[in-house]
């Protein structure tokens, strides 16, 4: 599933550059450029709230045209470098084929990731006007036509077939593999011509969105609109099909092929297919989708020119209307409310109040660790404190009777239990070797998952996003602890089917615990370096560099907990104590630590 991660070839660390065939930098990308995960996957863009906006200035490059003394290395090198630019539909790049018109990527083509260019090729030549360039290196992964990064660390070997022309000058005449639409794109030049940008689209509920990230080329600020929603009518990628649906009905496409701009106005004019949608979730999923770009403060839909609205009423809407339709699941002002939960000293379940921890849950359900609230606050989830047991007690006020749901395998453990917004259950069972999904829906008793993509690791967290449909994981690979991100989908009868895991980032040596801090970012406890110690991170899911959070020591680090609008809390142990850590004031990342509350395993509930 994650692919081997170890390539077996190095390249080299030089470029062959043609004197001239060095592209011309014209704007320096100050935010919002998409990030290569050098060992995971993009599954998600930045959020339209951070300033980061993805219509921000970006690096554009001039490519150069093949000169008449080029050798076969360097007509080869300078066709790679045009390549990268997607400005009138790859002019540039296409005078270097003895056939331009053969070869068309488009603006979604299919695109292999390399860490580097064209360096130190073997040229076999034929005879005198025949050659053939064989490049080798390592490659880092491959996007998709939809946009969907995938990484798939491995070895590179391909060959450029080329021949004179009639004029005596080199020509290529055969691409690798005979690839008429692919691009060999280098990290650097992903970053540079491309952005990270979020198709939002329903999960199974048919409310909560779902941030559906694809890497989607640059070409101009003015046709970003256009590409946009082109991108959403056409539908999730490949990664999130099955998991999700659109409101936009088969064959909806832009009326015209554009979206029209009327200064901070955006018509978008749809064909005369989508009267078969429903305008409130079609509007819900433009308005999530648009608000990434920072000239546009309002929109109107049309359906075959005719101006439609969800209330009849007003023409315009805004970008940030359909709130309610958050990835989170609540408006800012309740996130900021969340009650965390912890596990008192001594024994107790309680929420915590400043530097407190009320007593709410005492008696039998005090034996829980890794306490878990519902949604609607009825029932608590936990461990025993081997962490053999999962045990759940309701509802939460009063003194309820706690009982035991599940009983894991001899030499197993579960993960901290998750709740997901409808009310399941979630949990992993786990050992050194192998491990099972386990889910109880509401009313219902716990199952096993139908199809589970880690059955064969071992998983050490498992926590379910606010959206229900995507899961964040640290499991095992090669001996050490990684995040990965897979999707639920609902299978035959209902059953969940949990799979597509592929990581998140490299940046950590090693896992530890994690938490979802919004819909684009998880809290972390890890090591980013071996002999370095265990510290909290903010890793975007989007595989953009983790950030540290906050200042000071904090003992050792065990659990994390986080919720939108909420201060990251940390469950550590100094000098034998149990400690849970907040930050004071958490206004910035920089915040010091504090560690008031004699508690452990703090937790948000969902």
């Amino acid at each position: 599933m994650t692919g081997d991660r170890r390539a077996t070839r190095r390249l080299h660390a030089g470029r062959v550059r043609p004197a001239v065939a060095v592209a011309v930098v014209l704007v320096l990308c100050m935010t919002g450029c998409a990030n290569v995960p050098t060992g995971g996957q993009v599954v998600t863009g930045k959020p339209a709230e951070k300033a980061e906006r993805v219509d921000d200035p970006y690096v554009r490059l001039i490519p150069v045209s093949p000169q008449p003394d080029w050798t076969p290395t360097q007509v080869v090198s300078g066709f790679l470098t045009a390549s990268a630019s997607f400005d009138d539909g790859h002019k540039v790049a296409k005078e270097y084929l003895s056939t331009p018109n053969a070869w068309d990527p488009g603006l979604r083509p299919y695109v292999d990731v390399l860490t580097s260019r064209l360096v130190d090729p073997h040229v076999e030549q034929t005879s005198a006007n025949r050659a053939t360039v064989h490049v080798t290196g390592d490659q880092l992964g491959a996007i998709a036509s939809d946009g969907q990064y995938t990484a798939a660390p491995k070895s590179f070997d391909v060959s450029f077939q080329l021949a004179k022309t009639q004029q005596g000058v080199w020509r290529i005449t055969g691409l690798p593999g005979n690839d008429k639409e692919g691009l060999l794109l280098t990290k650097d030049d992903v970053e540079r011509a491309m952005r990270t940008v979020n198709l939002y689209f329903f999960a199974p509920d048919q409310h909560t969105l779902v941030p559906n990230g694809i890497f989607l080329p640059v070409v101009d600020r003015e046709t970003l609109p256009t590409q946009l929603v082109q991108a959403l009518l056409s539908g999730p990628t490949s990664w999130l099909d099955g998991a999700v649906q659109s409101a936009f009905p088969k064959g909806t496409r832009l009326r015209g092929g554009n979206v029209r701009i009327d200064k901070d106005l955006a018509i978008v004019d749809l064909t005369q297919e989508a009267r078969g949608g429903n305008v409130e979730r079609m509007s819900a999923q433009l308005s999530w989708t648009l608000r990434q770009l920072s000239e546009i403060k309002r929109w109107r839909l049309q359906i075959d020119g005719e101006t439609v609205t969800p209330d009849g009423t007003d023409s315009t809407q805004s970008v940030h209307a359909w709130d309610g339709n958050s990835p989170d699941g609540q408006d800012p002002d309740e996130q900021i409310r969340q009650t965390a939960y912890v596990a008192g000293s001594s024994g107790f379940i309680g929420t915590l109040q400043g530097d407190r921890a009320q007593p709410v849950v005492t008696g039998p359900a005090g034996r829980l660790s890794h306490p878990a609230v519902s949604p609607n606050y009825q029932e608590l989830a936990g461990l025993s404190a081997e962490g053999d047991q999962l045990v759940t007690a309701g509802p939460v006020a009063g003194s309820p009777t706690a009982r035991v749901v599940l009983n894991a395998h001899r030499g197993a453990r579960f993960t901290a239990p998750s709740w997901s917004r409808d009310g399941s259950l979630w949990t992993v069972e786990s050992t050194t070797k192998a491990s099972w999904l386990w889910v109880r829906r509401p009313g219902k008793a716990p199952v096993r998952a139908a199809h589970w993509g880690l059955a064969g690791r071992q998983v050490l967290a498992f926590h379910v996003a606010r959206d229900g449909v995507r899961a964040a994981v640290i499991v095992r690979i090669d001996g050490r602890p990684e995040v990965q991100m897979g999707r639920i989908a609902v299978g035959a009868g209902g059953a969940p089917d949990v799979g597509s895991f592929l990581p998140v980032s490299s940046e950590l040596q090693t896992a530890v615990d994690l938490a979802w801090r919004d819909y684009d970012t998880l809290a972390v406890l890890g090591r980013a370096k071996r002999d370095s110690p265990t510290l909290p991170y903010l890793m975007p899911v989007s595989g953009s560099a983790i950030t540290s959070l906050g200042v000071g020591a904090l003992g050792e680090p065990r659990t994390i907990a986080a919720a939108p609008g909420a201060p990251v809390l940390i469950g550590t142990s100094s000098s034998g104590k149990d400690q849970v850590c907040r930050q004071r004031p958490p206004i910035t990342s920089y915040s010091p630590w504090i560690c008031p509350t004699p508690a452990r395993d703090p937790s948000y509930a969902r």
